[in-house]
């Protein structure tokens, strides 16, 4: 591992070539370049999870940790590791302070990976708009993670608002053993359904995304039965028009298949680990069509993967977004009495 300490962009790439040449080409050939945008207090699960995918897809790994924004002074810290504690792959954590924050793809493109696609994943709350960061703008898949949000459910309603062809999420990937034993349950089903209900937290993007998946693949309406009782998404029931009720309940990490007539079945459900959510996402550079009908079923907002798959950067200042917000939250002063 190389440590650079309040240093620059170009010493960075100097450090990771002469780190490459030192590790005798232990990744000599990387799938694509995952730039992850991380908060402080989460970069140690960002790596457990970039090593976990980057031993399905070996990548160049680069962590962006942005602080304190509105310091006058910039600095830049480096830490670079090829084959070493973080698996298979080429990884600089950049930690950047002040204004270069703001400007972080200064220091980021140079250390892209030459000819293989760029993955951009927030490991953090997911922004409100993609194009206000250019990391995002650069990246040919977009992942972002509704649960890390205040309101999942109204985070993904935004994930829709913003969408563009190469964007996911993961309380998507999160659903895709849920997904699986549905659809595996239609094997020996031929009656259609009519009726399907969700048992879920309120504000479980996981559950919300079910509905719109449903939605979407059944030309229904599901119902969203809420419960406080369990964390996260309990049960799927499906009704189809010859009587028969089909059911999906989680049980620790099984899955009890319900079915009419029939004797219950236990289905592995587990729950699996954020490296292997992310790794799945990695498997895929094209844009995810199932994903965008089950997120334009859930907010009502039509033709989603007709967009264009390309975005403008937008310029935006947190510090002076949050001045004009303090401003406008203040009261007006008195008028002068005459």
């Amino acid at each position: 591992m190389i440590g650079l300490w309040d240093t620059t962009g170009n010493e960075v790439v100097k450090a990771l070539a002469a780190e490459r040449r030192s590790a005798g080409g232990v990744t000599s050939g990387l799938a694509l370049t995952l730039v992850a945008v991380v908060d402080e207090k989460r970069v140690r699960e960002a790596e457990a999870a970039s090593t976990i995918a980057a031993a399905a897809h070996p990548c160049r790994l680069l962590i962006v940790v942005r602080s304190d924004v509105t310091r006058d002074v910039n600095r830049l810290d480096a830490e670079i590791v090829v084959g070493g504690r973080l698996g298979p792959c080429e990884a600089v954590v950049m930690r950047m302070y002040g204004r270069l924050a703001l400007h972080a793809e200064s220091v980021v493109m140079p250390l892209l990976a030459p000819d293989v696609p760029v993955v951009t994943w927030w490991h953090d709350q997911p922004p409100e708009r993609i194009a206000h960061d250019f990391l995002g703008v650069v990246g040919d898949r977009r992942v972002t993670d509704a649960a890390q949000a205040v309101d999942p459910v109204a985070a993904l309603r935004q994930r829709a608002v913003d969408y563009a062809p190469g964007d996911t999420d993961l309380a998507w990937t999160r659903i895709t053993p849920w997904r699986t034993l549905v659809a595996s349950a239609f094997d020996t089903v031929d009656a259609r359904v009519t009726e399907a209900t969700v048992v879920a937290p309120q504000h479980d993007p996981t559950g919300a995304l079910m509905c719109g998946w449903l939605a979407a693949r059944l030309r229904i309406r599901p119902t969203l039965e809420p419960t406080d009782q369990y964390p996260r998404m309990r049960a799927v029931e499906l009704k189809c028009a010859n009587g028969d009720t089909l059911r999906l309940t989680r049980e620790d990490n099984t899955a009890i298949f319900s079915r009419t007539g029939q004797v219950d079945r236990q289905l592995p459900l587990v729950r699996r680990p954020l490296g292997d959510e992310l790794a799945e996402e990695l498997r895929r550079l094209d844009a995810d069509q199932i994903y965008s009908e089950a997120l334009s079923a859930l907010s009502g907002i039509p033709d989603l993967d007709r967009r264009s798959p390309h975005r403008q950067h937008i310029w935006r200042d947190p510090a002076l977004v949050g001045r004009q917000s303090a401003a406008s939250a203040s009261p007006e002063p008195a008028g002068t009495p005459s």
